[in-house]
């Protein structure tokens, strides 16, 4: 059960009304919301020194500086792998670099998680998902 938020007032100055009522208008949500979404990015962010978030406003996601990588592929990767040390033997990655998605899984993993899983769908949820799309099967 997701508990009520908790009710905060700010001033804010000229600039930042000006951007957030912006952000708002452009993506049809509320000022309030807008802020809750960038505070919590920009706080993880500062948590996690080398990620960023990326993506569409229903759909932001983190993803490793420096890399085409979301984080959840790092993670998934060293799942595959199953170990950091094979995953940095193996790819363009390096040490550091998985270490820290596996440090904002150990924090977030739920999300992580959650799009591990959307990736992994099987195809007959992805064709009844999306029936007008042509899915080419190949060999691995």
């Amino acid at each position: 059960m997701v508990a009520n938020p908790t009710p905060l007032s700010l001033r804010l100055p000229p600039l930042a009304e000006e951007l957030i009522s912006a952000e708002a208008r452009r993506t049809h949500r509320s000022r309030g919301a807008v802020v809750v979404a960038l505070a919590v990015e920009a706080l993880k962010a500062r948590m996690f020194p080398g990620i960023a978030f990326r993506g569409d406003d229903y759909e932001r996601r983190p993803w490793l500086i420096g890399t085409a990588f979301d984080i959840w592929q790092v993670v998934e990767g060293w799942q595959d792998f199953g170990s950091i040390e094979r995953m940095v033997a193996e790819t363009d990655l390096e040490e550091p670099q998985v270490r820290l998605g596996l440090a904002y899984y150990e924090r977030f993993g739920e999300e992580i998680d959650q799009a591990i899983a959307d990736n992994r769908q099987p195809l007959t949820a992805l064709r009844s998902a999306f029936p007008t799309v042509d899915v080419i099967e190949y060999d691995a």
